[in-house]
């Protein structure tokens, strides 16, 4: 405010002093000019008349001669400086109406105004550095859990999309380098209620310089980073950086997985979706000739983990000179029959469309289905503009790094117990994982489940809590029973169990608990409401755990305390 304050002084130093100048010599000349009272005698107007008379003629009220009638002098003196004072205050009003359209004081006025919003934020909230369309789809699912984040993005139309959403929960955003400390602190890089600080602008040096201002400025924040290069990985997991994520090494894992293990991928893709989607099924994903279309990042991690899983792969690049390019490489542009020819497409099960030009991939994907009608087809889009014409190509998968990004941190964000769990489930055997999405399916066919994280303290489980204090055992298995009847398990599943001893996927029931444990559940909302009954209410854990009812009066406590 102290900025803003002085550009106003600044700028309006010239018109101010004028305007108190003209002011100061009307009314002194108001109260030097002698005047005539109503019996004839002279007087002197006093400096408040004088004042009062010429703040209402400069502002050509004109209320009129007080508190005599003026004489000739008196009346000359007026005259001119009517004229002087109207001709101050348009130039002082010009010069004022200039400063509000200076972009440097509207510049100011918006610092101001995101810090006072920032400083009184309240609630845990998410820094989100760039705000492209990986960050605007991040923000969109952030607001849907009425989760409270900030937002720095350079270009200020972005910042106005932001702003121009029809959302009850307001998020404020800075339009402004998120490289820069002062801009990080200014969002709430430092705020006491700050969890967690996300880069990922699409310039691999801001975000590396984001990263390294947070573990600098702000030690205890969480950092996600962005990284499209292997040596900026290494550099940001140098200082730790607590996540690194790479959209194109991300997608060929994936890949790579839906080989050999389709319904470990589908349980990925099921935990990761916004919530509310329908479910999907597996994709089989076949084996043979594959042929990856552009050897840039995407080409690279396809081809790097074709390689290790030993599937034949031919690489099509239009540039020669592209760096690391296998032996067998056909160059061309791959939107032309004589290349797809050449790399063999007619003996290939599938196809990458993985340049990043979004035009020559629809080009890729319509002429490789004219050669061969039977391929599977996987493309990459890299922009949301294009969401028609890429679903009109019935692609088999489609690769948008902003989805692969926002679906990660999203998970990150909001529940990062599933982010534990699944990169355990990995160890996990495709049967198992099979059995798993049976088991969800059978407890919500439509769509996954509601999962939700529980710890065992005073806030999310008071009874447990209270029973572990006087000495008494809980398990797992008791916190499943219905506290209606105990013999009736609720339709719920325990993903993760995590202690001071590790983490545990799908933990056994008579797992015992202790204080600071933490839960996962996957569940419909009527077990969500009967579990959190369990967990808080002591007449329900002790009926669930012994069978007994605790009397819920003080004339039935007595009874029973006198029958024991």
């Amino acid at each position: 405010m102290a900025s803003v304050v002085f550009l106003i002084l600044r700028r309006m130093r010239g018109p101010l002093l004028l305007l108190s100048t003209v002011y100061a010599i009307a009314t002194l000349g108001l109260t030097l000019i002698p005047g005539v009272d109503d019996e004839g005698n002279t007087w002197h107007m006093s400096f408040f008349h004088a004042f009062y008379f010429v703040s209402f003629m400069g502002t050509t009220i004109g209320f009129g001669e007080i508190p005599h009638p003026f004489t000739e002098a008196q009346r000359m003196w007026a005259l001119v400086f009517m004229y002087i004072t109207v001709a101050t205050w348009i130039y002082t009003l010009g010069a004022l109406i200039s400063l509000l359209s200076n972009d440097t004081l509207k510049r100011a006025l918006t610092e101001y105004r995101f810090r006072f919003q920032v400083r009184m934020i309240r609630e845990p909230f998410f820094l989100i550095c760039g705000y492209g369309e990986t960050g605007s789809k991040l923000v969109r699912s952030l607001r849907n859990r009425l989760l409270q984040a900030t937002v720095i993005d350079i270009l200020p139309d972005r910042l106005d999309a932001l702003m121009m959403e029809d959302d009850p929960l307001f998020i404020p955003g800075l339009a402004g380098d998120a490289g820069a400390p002062e801009n990080l602190v200014m969002a709430g890089l430092t705020h006491p209620m700050c969890q967690c600080i996300v880069a990922i602008t699409n310039d691999n040096a801001v975000n590396l310089h984001i990263a390294i201002t947070a573990k600098v400025l702000n030690p205890n924040v969480r950092v996600i980073c962005r990284a499209d290069s292997s040596d900026v990985e290494a550099n940001m997991a140098s200082f730790g950086t607590d996540y690194i994520i790479d959209p194109f090494d991300n997608f060929a894992k994936n890949l790579s997985l839906a080989t050999y293990a389709p319904h470990q991928l589908l349980l990925v893709n099921w935990f990761r979706q916004p919530r509310g989607e329908p479910l999907t099924n597996v994709t089989e994903v076949p084996h043979g000739l594959w042929i990856i279309c552009g050897f840039g990042r995407f080409g690279k991690a396809i081809y790097r983990e074709l390689t290790r899983l030993e599937i034949p792969a031919r690489v099509i690049e239009p540039n020669a000179k592209t760096p690391g390019l296998p032996a067998n490489t056909v160059i061309g542009p791959g939107t032309e029959a004589h290349t797809l020819n050449a790399a063999n497409i007619a003996q290939a099960v599938g196809i990458i469309a993985g340049s990043n030009n979004d035009s020559n991939n629809l080009s890729i994907i319509v002429t490789a289905r004219q050669l061969n009608p039977k391929l599977f087809v996987i493309a990459r889009q890299t922009s949301q503009t294009n969401d028609e014409l890429f679903a009109a190509s019935e692609a088999d998968i489609m690769m948008q790094p902003s989805d692969v990004i926002a679906s990660k941190i999203r998970t990150l964000l909001t529940n990062p117990l599933v982010d534990d769990f699944l990169s355990l489930a990995r160890a996990r055997s495709d049967d198992w994982a099979r059995t798993l999405t049976d088991r969800l399916r059978s407890i919500s066919p439509e769509v996954l489940p509601r999962t939700w994280p529980v710890t065992i303290n005073e806030t999310d489980a008071a009874a447990v809590q209270m029973a572990l204090a006087e000495g008494r055992s809980v398990t797992i298995g008791d916190l499943t029973r219905s506290h209606i009847d105990r013999n009736e398990k609720l339709p719920l599943i325990v993903l993760l169990y995590s202690d001071e001893t590790g983490t545990f996927c799908m933990p056994d029931e008579d797992t015992a608990l202790s204080p600071g444990d933490q839960l996962l559940f996957a569940g419909t909302e009527e077990s969500h409401r009967r579990l959190k009954w369990n967990l808080m209410n002591e007449t329900a854990l002790h009926y669930i755990m012994t069978g007994d009812t605790l009397p819920q009066t003080l004339l039935g406590r007595w009874l029973k305390a006198s029958a024991g």
